[in-house]
């Protein structure tokens, strides 16, 4: 859905691992590493948007993960000029996104890229909790940002072993 400012509408996750890692996954064919991410849809809420999200690109499931907290409010970020498609009605000029911490309660081998007909991913790593803000596309680099510090109290890493904080309940579930 894209809103009447030409956002679409949104949700980012980040998922965690027990140490503190976060996944970082490889978009097919191409040397860009994200979050895994991915648009509401009408009637969806942003929770079963990002439960729908997270087993279509990464093939994980509600019993797979936990939710940990997630943004307040909208992270909005505005797409370059090359990649606005101008000859699509309603144009999007960017994306409003929620995102969503997880913790990973299953095991490495249930993240799965490839039970999509059209896969997003193609590799996948844990990496340190602040990696992405220098490898992420420049355009998305503000709304990591935002993203990865409002969320980072509720990961708080203790001898090894990260510990979930209470955090509020998400809005736009």
């Amino acid at each position: 859905m894209i809103d009447s400012n030409g956002f679409r509408e949104n949700v980012g996750i980040i998922l965690s691992n027990l140490k503190g890692h976060v996944l970082w996954a490889r978009r097919i064919g191409m040397e860009a590493w994200q979050f895994p991410q991915g648009g509401i849809r009408q009637n969806e809420t942003s929770e079963i948007a990002m439960f729908r999200e997270l087993y279509e690109e990464i093939g994980l499931k509600p019993p797979h993960v936990r939710v940990i907290g997630c943004t307040q409010r909208w992270l909005r970020y505005r797409l370059p000029r090359h990649c606005i498609r101008y000859d699509k009605k309603p144009v999007c000029i960017g994306q409003k996104q929620i995102w969503f911490m997880l913790r990973l309660l299953g095991d490495d081998s249930d993240v799965r890229l490839d039970l999509n007909d059209r896969p997003e991913f193609d590799q996948w790593q844990w990496v340190n909790y602040w990696y992405p803000l220098q490898q992420v596309v420049a355009f998305k680099r503000a709304v990591y940002k935002q993203a990865l510090t409002e969320l980072a109290p509720l990961l708080v890493s203790a001898n090894s072993r990260a510990r979930i904080i209470k955090s509020p309940p998400c809005r736009g579930s």
